[in-house]
């Protein structure tokens, strides 16, 4: 046998003995599955970008609404609806601060449509370990930031994202105890319903 036969020899046994690297799950896939996520909700960790770390209850309303309820003693509240996020703080009794959802990466899975594999959207698909990465922007303004979703397979599920800000700030979202196609009352996500319980104006 010549040197190269065994060398070819050697390098398939070795494959033989090594598992095969899972595929990343394809684009339409995740795209489809997050069309079909409605309704859902779950308790989440959140790391700041200072490195400080938050809990909480989020639930999610697609297309377009998003709530999350941190708990003491932070007790804030991030709401999405009506095309705006609103940021209520807990130990003012000002108007909350509002941007428009379509500037933030989180409006990216929260369209009516999601579609993974429209032009310049992904800028990096990648399976890690038993997860699949998936790192998406707004192709028409990348200015507003990234947000990397991390997937787990069969059945496919959303388990955490990460957003990154327009100033390169990273804060990171780890769900757990994800569970989809939950009632969710409307008045969880109206913006103008959680000033008037709070008594602001």
């Amino acid at each position: 046998m010549t040197m190269l036969r065994l060398f070819a020899a050697a390098l398939w046994g070795l494959m033989l003995v090594l598992p095969a690297r899972a595929a990343p799950i394809p684009l339409d896939d995740l795209s489809r599955y997050l069309n079909g996520l409605t309704t859902a909700e779950a308790t989440f960790t959140q790391v700041n970008a200072d490195g400080t770390l938050s809990t909480g209850r989020l639930f999610i309303h697609r297309p377009g609404r998003v709530r999350f309820e941190y708990d003491p003693p932070e007790a804030a509240l991030v709401l999405a609806g009506g095309g705006q996020v609103a940021i209520f703080d807990s130990r003012s009794n000002q108007p909350p601060e509002q941007y428009p959802l379509a500037r933030t990466p989180l409006g990216l899975i929260l369209a009516d449509r999601v579609d993974l594999a429209r032009a310049r959207m992904v800028v990096a698909h990648r399976e890690d370990g038993p997860t699949t990465r998936v790192v998406a922007q707004d192709p028409d303004h990348p200015e507003y930031g990234r947000i990397e979703l991390v997937f787990s397979p069969a059945p496919v599920a959303l388990r955490q994202w990460i957003i990154t800000d327009e100033a390169g700030g990273q804060t990171t979202v780890i769900l757990d105890g994800l569970q989809t196609g939950v009632a969710l009352g409307s008045s969880l996500f109206s913006i103008s319903a959680e000033a008037q319980r709070r008594g602001i104006e």
